[in-house]
């Protein structure tokens, strides 16, 4: 294994284990395969108080299950959050922000492309057509019969908004470059791209700790997908683009991620996740020798079986793939008869 895992144990949900000094490490449980995030405290001072607080890092999933392992847990720490801050826009990291945001009224921290992302999502379609919700499935590849079924589970479902408590009307900008300060430390925010528009991470250049949210994790890969939302993106080559940096910061460095455990190991895990990707591309090449759908790559690039949560994501990731060599003009992307996108190797 290229990351050695921190000798603490793991924390139930509702308790918490202290992984540094000064830094609380939560379990939220999620709804889903990956069922669980983690979240970190990290001592802070409350300045309207004039007590010692905690800043917040994520937020877990707008679900009441998560509200009330919440206000359990703030009752045993017994000490205010003094701001709260939020990697990126997918539901388990922002989905209680509204909530503990108004609870304690406090400044709310963000990337400006997260913020303004996670807001147009939460507020849903609002009536828009979705016809190119529709395009983009036949152009993955996918059946008919699957296209009017999806088509028709999206008129029923609210989407995101169901699992994202009202997002705050006000934040507070993170930049790259920039720090912020929490308690006596400043912490260093680094920009990474691809799984989300523009994630923060954070790096402690006293301590030596980075939370890595979502964008450096053990053991798993985050999901680097191409959505309906932008069908031309290339979020691997931005993924791939700002993995490097990471190599930057001391090998001893301490990685605080969003799933699994904190470990030891950021310079071979970067190498890992980037070999992880390549080699994928690699299979492309070959699979793609004859012209392929993208559903037609999903065997190459996963092994297990897909249930429909899982599938969605998977055609997303596969799209990214494919993107990443059109845009690299190693394959020509085109256009069959019956809609779906034809990929082959050049």
């Amino acid at each position: 294994m290229a990351v050695d895992f921190i000798d603490v144990e793991i924390p139930e949900p509702g308790q918490w284990q202290e992984v540094s000094p000064g830094i609380l490490w939560l379990r939220m449980p999620l709804p889903f395969d990956l069922n669980h995030i983690n979240l970190y405290l990290i001592e802070d001072y409350d300045a309207t108080s004039k007590t010692k607080g905690y800043a917040l890092i994520d937020t877990g999933i707008g679900l009441p299950k998560t509200q009330a392992l919440w206000d359990s847990l703030l009752t045993k720490i017994n000490a205010p959050l003094t701001k709260v801050i939020v990697t990126h826009l997918h539901p388990d990291h922002i989905g209680m922000a509204g909530y503990l945001v108004d609870k304690f009224r406090v400044p709310f921290y963000m990337s400006h492309s997260e913020y303004f992302v996670a807001r147009a999502l939460s507020a849903g379609s609002r009536g828009a057509s979705g016809w190119q919700d529709d395009e983009y499935l036949v152009r993955c590849g996918m059946s008919a019969d699957y296209v009017t079924q999806a088509s028709e589970k999206r008129k029923n479902n609210k989407g995101v908004g169901q699992v994202i408590l009202p997002i705050p009307l006000q934040h507070e900008r993170l930049q790259e470059g920039e720090e912020i300060k929490i308690g006596t430390d400043h912490w260093q925010i680094m920009i990474g791209r691809g799984h989300s528009p523009e994630h923060v991470c954070l790096y402690n250049k006293q301590t030596h700790v980075l939370i890595s949210g979502d964008h450096v994790l053990p053991i798993i890969t985050p999901n680097i997908g191409v959505y309906s939302t932008e069908p031309n993106a290339n979020p691997l080559k931005m993924y791939l683009d700002t993995l490097p940096q990471f190599k930057n910061l001391p090998e001893d460095t301490l990685v605080l991620p969003s799933h699994k455990q904190p470990f030891i190991g950021l310079h071979n895990r970067v190498d890992e996740l980037i070999e992880h990707h390549h080699e994928h591309l690699e299979h492309l090449r070959e699979f793609c020798k004859e012209g392929k759908t993208i559903k037609d790559c999903l065997p190459v690039l996963f092994k297990r079986e897909l249930n429909e949560h899982n599938l969605f994501f998977a055609i997303a990731e596969a799209f990214s793939h494919l993107n990443y060599l059109y845009f690299q003009q190693e394959m020509r992307r085109d256009i069959n008869d019956i809609g779906h996108y034809i990929f082959s190797t050049k």
